[in-house]
């Protein structure tokens, strides 16, 4: 196992790459956000990954959602994304749970750490609820047009947000796959046991001159 990770293990030592052995995580959503995590955490050594999704494979998903080619149209996303992982790591045990986030929840399985790759704000304040019960922190993400949003909420609430069922008018693949490297390596870190700033949340975004700006935020508790 440690040769597939010799990377990592140059990184943090045989000790802590074990240790991911033991972690559990859920990653709610399989779509664009969902996939790109899967792929970044699903080889990472991660012991178990929980997929949540409800949806099927349309050929509009696939430029973005990398989990996805074509002739995988009707396929159910968690699904497709636990076979690719599986195919990928040999050693994280992946469950696909068919259904919207109360499939998860009524299952009442403890993870380690709950991942938002969801695509709208009433979901991730259920979300955000369901972290409360349970005492588990999680990762929040979303993605519009070049930009995007990540924060690691352990105490404060997602309430700050003007909750409504908007969706961004269109997206650029490829901030998709940079904000969920965010999310992944912020997750990594947490469950490596190294340092990460919580309830901070990070806004990227091109300004209308082209230039890359990262402006933070305190959330509220």
């Amino acid at each position: 196992m440690m040769h597939y990770f010799h990377r990592q293990v140059q990184l943090w030592g045989e000790e802590t790459q074990q240790s991911l052995q033991r972690k559990k995580i859920v990653i709610i959503g399989c779509g664009g956000l969902g996939s790109s995590l899967a792929y970044a955490l699903g080889s990472s050594g991660i012991g178990e990954i929980h997929l949540v999704d409800f949806d099927e494979v349309s050929v509009h998903n696939i430029h973005r959602q990398i989990a996805f080619k074509i002739g995988d149209e009707g396929k159910l996303k968690a699904d497709v994304v636990k076979e690719s992982i599986e195919a990928r790591c040999p050693f994280v045990k992946v469950y696909a749970h068919i259904g919207r986030l109360e499939v998860f929840t009524c299952k009442e399985i403890d993870v380690d750490l709950i991942i938002d790759a969801t695509d709208n704000l009433p979901t991730r304040s259920l979300i955000d609820a369901y972290a409360k019960e349970v005492k588990t922190p999680w990762i929040y993400g979303s993605v519009e047009a070049f930009n995007g949003q990540v924060c690691f909420f352990e105490q404060s609430s997602f309430s700050a947000f003007k909750i409504s069922d908007k969706k961004p008018s269109g997206i650029a693949a490829p901030i998709v796959m940079h904000i969920a490297s965010l999310q992944a390596n912020l997750a990594l870190r947490y469950l490596a046991g190294l340092s990460v700033k919580k309830d901070l949340l990070y806004y990227l975004f091109i300004n209308e001159e082209g230039e890359l700006i990262t402006q933070k935020f305190g959330m509220p508790h």
